[in-house]
């Protein structure tokens, strides 16, 4: 049986891409799941990325009365994680689904791969820099949108989302996370 993979999605124009790096995950042999900030929405095509998942995607709190949708994920992937996302996990706020979905995985020290897509319009702002500082001693990998290496976080310019969004590789975040554990 596969691990289970949480890709959370952020309201920026790489979440277009979604489906297609879902589909990577799974190829990978991952069982993923989509998870989508309100934001994302405007971006994500839903329909796309339950065909490449078998699963809808999930955007909100189960009721008190439904079961758990999916067990803990073995491995939690933020792609695009926007500047908002990233500060709210270093704080650890947990507004919504998918906020609450990765402060827990940082808490129980499940890996945690985000791409950021957060302009240099953004990058020096004074919380920035020790939010990433938290993340990185927390063990939490970066991917970077237009290489595909895991390192240190950079910004992205100002005005291009769009060329980034159509030069990036869906298989890089499953390149970052790995092939999941086999099961005995």
């Amino acid at each position: 049986m596969p691990d289970h993979l949480a890709l959370i999605a952020c309201g920026a124009p790489l979440a277009a891409r979604v489906p297609e790096v879902a589909a990577a995950l799974a190829e990978a042999g991952w069982l993923v799941r989509v998870i989508a900030t309100p934001s994302a929405l405007a971006w994500l095509d839903q329909a796309a990325a339950e065909q490449a998942t078998g699963y809808p995607v999930l955007t909100g709190q189960r009721r008190p009365d439904q079961a758990k949708r999916f067990p803990p994920p073995a491995h939690v992937i933020v792609c695009p994680a926007t500047f908002n996302t990233i500060n709210k996990l270093a704080a650890g706020i947990m507004d919504n689904y998918p906020a609450g979905l990765l402060c827990e995985a940082l808490a129980t020290r499940t890996p945690i791969t985000i791409a950021p897509m957060v302009s240099n319009r953004l990058w020096d702002h004074p919380a920035w820099q020790r939010n990433l500082d938290i993340l990185t001693a927390a063990d939490v990998q970066f991917l970077d949108i237009r290489t595909g290496r895991v390192g240190t976080p950079q910004p992205v310019q100002s005005g291009t989302g769009g060329d980034i969004t159509t030069a990036f590789d869906p298989t890089w975040p499953a390149a970052a996370a790995g092939r999941p554990a086999q099961k005995s």
